[in-house]
């Protein structure tokens, strides 16, 4: 009865353990200068935000985010089993061609 129910105990837990892992937990991203430029311009577009300045949040001596003025915070995550982006690029002479079929 005690193994059984300790048993039960144990498989919830690596299953919640899992969906943690898979579904919540998340690390920092990091952005590029420009790219935190951007992301704060969409921000005072879609806010309608007065601020005229932002500041960069880092973490690791990398940016990962940014601070408004008006306080808003944007901080950029990836789940934890994210895999890389792959580098799957064409070359401009394959493009070209796409492009100007005939």
């Amino acid at each position: 009865m005690v193994e059984t129910l300790l048993m039960a105990f144990l498989f919830a837990g690596v299953i919640a353990y899992l969906i943690w892992i898979f579904a919540i937990a998340k690390q920092y991203a990091p952005l590029t200068l420009e790219e935190a430029k951007i992301l704060w311009k969409i921000h005072k577009q879609a806010a309608n935000c007065p601020s005229n300045a932002w500041r960069e949040i880092r973490k690791g001596g990398k940016i990962v985010g940014f601070r408004c003025d008006c306080g808003y915070r944007h901080v950029q995550k990836k789940p934890l089993n994210a895999s890389k982006p792959s580098q799957n690029s064409k070359s401009q002479t394959s493009i070209y061609r796409e492009l100007h079929r005939a």
